[in-house]
C-alpha cells in the first residue's frame, strides 16, 4: 500500500474511531432495548449463572445467549457504564467495515495508481450510512449478528473462488460454518437463512448446481457443532427454552397472524431511503455503473453477481415477513456498500461523472430541505412541540447539516472522482458525533429514565421494595442493580419468566400493591412511566415523597 493510500485508511480509522468509539458513553440508556441488553449481562455476572439468561431475576428466552456473553466480557472489562453496554455493536461494525475493506481489496487489487481506494470507499460507505451508524451505537445484538453473518457469507465467496476440494476451499468453508454458528448463538435460526438465501441463488446464477449440495454440508457441521454445547446446555437445564424459542420468536415473530411488529410488505421499501442515507440519491449513478459489471466474466463481475444476491435475497426475505424492525435489514448494508462502490468506479472510468453530480445536488437540496424544517420547528414549533431548550443543541445541530451539504457542494469543485466519494462518505462526521449530545428534549424524557434513577439511587437501601411497571423495570434493575423488583399490573415481555412456580407473587395487581404498601411503610418505592402511575394514582396511597423526569417522563413515589 503506498503512502497515500495509507493515510486514506488513517483516516477511514479515525472516522470510525470518532464516530462509533469515543461518544459512546455520552449519553444514558434508551428503554427497553439498551437496558435489557446491559441488565441481562449485569445479572450473568451477578449471579454465576451464564447457560440460563435472566431478566430481574426471570427466565428470559427471547434470545441465544453469546450475545449477552459478549456484552457480559466488556462489562468486565470496562465496568458498568454505557460505554461498556454500548462497545460490542460499534466494535462488531468495525469488524464488519474491516471484512468489506478485506474482502473488496483481494477482488479489485490492481496494479495501477486507484490500487486500494476501492477498499476504503466501500467501508467508508459502509460506515456513513445511517443505519449502520444508529444500530452501532446502540445497545442491541443485530450489528453483532450481521458481523458473524458478513463474516460467514464473506468465507463461503472466497471458498468459491478457489480450487474445489482444495485445503484453502476447506479452510475458507469451515470458517463460515464457525461465523455462522456464532450467529446462531446470537439470534437464532436466521443464521441459516440469511446466507442460503443469498449463497444459493448465487450458485444458481452461476450454474454451479453441483456446487449447492457439496459446498454446504461442511459449514453446515461446523456451525452445529459451535452451536451444540451451549444448546444442549440449556436443553438440560431448561426443556421448554428450544419450544418458546422457536416458535415465539421465529414463527410468530415473522409469520403468524399476531407477528410482533406487523407492517406492509412495502415497509421497507418505504424506510431504507432514510437508512441508506446519505448514499441514498447517489443510488442511481452507482447503478448506472453497476450495468454492464454484472455480465462480466471475470471475477469483478462474479463478485458483482453475488453482492447482487447479498442485497436483494435478504431484503426481499424481510419484506415478505409479516414483523419487522429497521434494524432486521442490517445484513444488506455491506453488500450495499460494496456495490455502490463498485458502480462509482464505473462510472468515472467512463466518464460519466454527470449522473453522480445529479445525485450529488439532489442531496444538497434534501439536507438543505432539512435544515430549514429543523429551523422552523424549533421556532415556530409543530403542534406545541420544539426539539431543543437550549440553543446551544440546535445551533450544532444546524451546523452539522451546514457542513454536509458544504462537502457535498465541494464535490462539484474537486476533479478526482476518489476525492468525491470521500467528501460524500466523511460528510456526516460532525452529525454522528455530537447527535450523542443533541438527543431531543421529549426523547430523553421519555426514553431515559437512568437519569431520575440515578438520582434518587442513594436514598434507597438493599431492603427497599421496589415496585416497576413493564415499561421501566430493565433500567430500574440495571440503574438500582436489582432483580427481585415487582411488577405492577402488567408483565409484557417478562410474562413467560413469571409463568414458573418460583416467579410465583411477583406479578401484582393495585390490591396486592396497596396491601404491600401498607404492610411496608417506610420502605416501599413505586417507579413507573408517569402515563401508568396517572391511571393508578387513584388506587394507592398518597406518597410522602416523590420525584419525576417530566409530564411524559416516569416517576418515582416513596411509601
Amino acid at each position: 500500500m503506498n503512502t497515500l493510500n495509507k493515510r486514506y485508511a488513517l483516516l477511514l480509522l479515525s472516522f470510525y474511531l470518532l464516530t462509533y468509539i469515543l461518544p459512546l458513553g455520552a449519553r444514558g440508556l434508551v428503554v427497553p432495548d439498551e437496558t435489557r441488553y446491559g441488565e441481562i449481562p449485569r445479572e450473568m455476572i451477578a449471579n454465576g449463572d451464564w447457560v440460563v439468561p435472566h431478566l430481574n431475576g426471570l427466565r428470559y428466552f427471547e434470545k441465544p445467549v453469546l450475545g449477552y456473553w459478549v456484552h457480559a466480557i466488556s462489562i468486565l472489562l470496562f465496568g458498568e457504564n454505557n460505554f461498556a453496554v454500548r462497545l460490542p455493536s460499534a466494535m462488531a461494525v468495525g469488524l464488519s467495515a474491516l471484512l468489506i475493506y478485506i474482502i473488496v481489496r483481494r477482488i479489485s487489487y490492481l496494479e495501477n495508481e486507484d490500487e486500494g481506494y476501492m477498499s476504503v470507499l466501500s467501508a467508508l460507505i459502509f460506515l456513513s450510512c445511517f443505519e449502520v451508524f444508529g444500530v452501532g451505537n446502540t445497545a442491541v445484538l443485530d450489528s453483532l449478528f450481521s458481523f458473524f453473518v458478513t463474516a460467514s457469507i464473506s468465507a463461503f465467496y472466497f471458498a468459491s473462488e478457489t480450487s474445489q476440494g482444495s485445503a484453502k476451499e476447506n479452510g475458507f468453508l469451515m470458517l463460515s460454518g464457525l461465523a455462522c454458528g456464532l450467529a446462531f448463538l446470537t439470534k437464532g435460526f436466521l443464521a441459516f437463512a440469511v446466507p442460503v438465501l443469498c449463497l444459493a441463488p448465487y450458485l444458481i446464477w452461476e450454474r454451479r448446481y453441483a456446487d449447492l449440495l457439496r459446498m454446504s454440508w461442511l459449514p453446515i457441521l461446523i456451525a452445529v457443532l459451535v452451536a451444540l454445547p451451549w444448546s444442549i446446555l440449556i436443553h438440560l437445564r431448561e426443556p421448554d427454552f428450544w419450544r418458546f424459542f422457536f416458535w415465539n420468536e421465529h414463527v410468530r415473530r415473522f409469520m403468524a397472524d399476531n407477528a410482533q411488529h406487523k407492517e406492509s410488505f412495502w415497509f421497507f421499501f418505504l424506510v431504507s431511503p432514510a437508512m441508506f442515507m446519505p448514499w441514498t440519491f447517489l443510488i442511481p449513478a452507482a447503478a448506472t455503473g453497476m450495468r454492464k459489471l454484472i455480465s462480466d466474466s471475470g471475477i469483478q463481475g462474479r463478485f458483482i453477481r453475488f453482492s447482487l444476491c447479498w442485497l436483494v435475497m435478504p431484503f426481499l426475505f424481510f419484506s415478505v415477513s409479516d414483523g419487522k424492525l429497521l434494524t432486521y435489514i442490517l445484513p444488506c448494508f455491506p453488500p450495499f456498500a460494496i456495490l455502490m462502490a463498485f458502480g462509482f468506479s464505473n462510472i468515472f472510468k467512463r466518464k460519466r461523472k454527470n449522473v453522480f453530480q445529479w445525485g450529488v445536488a439532489v442531496t444538497v437540496i434534501f439536507f438543505s430541505l432539512i435544515l430549514l424544517a429543523l429551523m422552523y420547528v424549533q421556532l415556530f414549533g409543530y403542534q406545541g412541540f420544539r426539539p431543543y431548550g437550549q440553543p446551544w443543541k440546535l445551533i450544532m445541530f444546524s451546523n452539522s447539516l451546514i457542513v454536509i451539504i458544504i462537502c457535498c457542494l465541494w464535490v462539484f469543485k474537486d476533479s478526482k472522482s476518489f476525492k468525491k466519494v470521500m467528501l460524500i462518505g466523511l460528510s456526516p462526521l460532525l452529525l454522528f458525533f455530537i447527535i450523542h449530545f443533541l438527543i431531543p428534549d421529549l426523547t430523553v424524557e421519555k426514553k431515559v429514565p437512568g437519569i431520575l434513577l440515578e438520582r434518587n439511587r442513594q436514598n434507597l437501601s438493599h431492603d427497599t421494595i421496589i415496585i416497576s411497571d413493564e415499561n421501566t423495570i430493565r433500567a430500574v434493575c440495571w440503574y438500582l442493580h436489582r432483580d427481585d423488583v415487582y411488577l405492577l399490573e402488567n408483565g409484557g415481555e417478562l410474562n413467560y419468566g413469571l409463568a414458573y412456580s418460583d416467579a410465583s407473587g411477583r406479578l401484582i395487581g393495585i390490591k396486592s400493591a396497596v396491601g404491600l404498601i401498607k404492610r411496608n411503610r417506610g420502605k416501599i418505592i413505586l417507579i413507573a412511566r408517569v402515563k401508568n402511575v396517572l391511571r393508578w394514582q387513584d388506587q394507592l396511597p398518597i406518597p410522602v415523597f416523590q420525584d419525576d423526569s417530566g409530564p411524559d417522563g416516569y416517576v418515582l413515589w416513596g411509601y
